[in-house]
């Protein structure tokens, strides 16, 4: 049996639904189907991937690591059928056409948004990597690029490329289960996580170095996995690790979202494209757009008004 993408997305939404007989709701399959499918995939990879209970169903530690590659692959097969759908259909759409790349940001869709209500259409290319995105757009397979350069790890800036600062310093907060006794104060000590599991994506620039130098500099050496935002997310829901997130990311009810005390890790964030007149084309739709993530988080909010921004 050879794994391919449906079994990869099978395995995803086993883990982000909880059960069996969700995920095959959500597939639009066969609960047996799906089980039967489930134990040829682990007889393929030599484990179990989940530990069934009668509480749903929760990945085991090789589950963990498969998921924590399957997700860029699933994520990135749906960026590619879009991103096709997008090209396919481009004849019909009115106006110059926008090659936009981004890392991830939650101001992404009302950038998007707002640059279609000037009849620029975008076409995405969304990337981890803040310096591949850089490379498109020096190549000019881009035509703008949103990223995130995480402190202590500057971005390597191709020649000729103009760049304008969004947020000089955007501070990372922390996202934990709801549950955690740290989370019930507006303000996390990183002590009071060192006996929790961390969460670091590697693929993204600079953040495993910056993460493991602000640990180290409190005295910590946490056990840390390695998995992409999605899969932090399903673990942090669980209980399972602690992982640092952008301050606009909104708390769910089993996740919680807290400051770090002293604002000890941040970003800068910037937007890049060939020529001024790109970049002032499209920078006051992006602003618009962080400007109303930022006030819908209020953690992230309480912190700009304490800082007088």
């Amino acid at each position: 049996m050879e794994l391919e993408v449906r079994h990869l997305r099978a395995l995803c939404a086993i883990a982000d639904t909880g059960s069996l007989h969700r995920a095959a709701r959500q597939l639009g399959v066969a609960q047996p189907s799906l089980s039967t499918q489930l134990k040829r995939i682990e007889h393929e990879l030599g484990g179990p991937l989940f530990l069934r209970e009668r509480t749903g169903c929760r990945p085991t530690p090789l589950g963990r690591i498969v998921l924590g590659r399957a997700r860029p692959l699933v994520a990135e097969m749906h960026a590619l059928v879009a991103e096709a759908r997008a090209a396919s259909a481009s004849a019909d759409v009115d106006g110059p056409q926008l090659r936009t790349g981004s890392t991830a940001s939650r101001a992404l869709a009302g950038w998007l948004r707002r640059l279609r209500a000037r009849q620029r259409e975008p076409l995405l290319q969304m990337d981890v990597s803040a310096n591949a995105l850089l490379r498109m757009l020096a190549d000019g397979r881009l035509d703008v690029a949103f990223v995130h350069e995480v402190e202590g790890c500057p971005l390597r800036v191709p020649d000729g490329l103009r760049v304008r600062v969004l947020i000089e310093r955007e501070p990372q907060f922390v996202s934990l289960p709801a549950d955690h006794p740290a989370a019930a104060r507006p303000e996390v000590q990183l002590s009071d996580l060192a006996e929790d599991r961390w969460m670091i994506d590697p693929t993204v620039d600079g953040e495993w170095d910056a993460v493991h130098r602000m640990l180290r500099a409190a005295g910590l050496n946490p056990r840390v996995l390695h998995g992409d935002y999605h899969t932090a997310a399903s673990l942090v829901a669980t209980g399972e690790v602690v992982t640092v997130c952008q301050p606009t990311c909104q708390p769910r009810p089993e996740m919680a979202v807290r400051r770090i005390h002293g604002d000890p890790l941040g970003v800068r964030l910037l937007l890049a494209a060939r020529t001024e007149g790109e970049l002032d084309g499209v920078y006051p739709e992006l602003w618009e757009a962080y400007e109303e993530v930022a006030l819908q988080a209020p953690g992230y909010r309480e912190w700009l008004e304490r800082v007088g921004v």
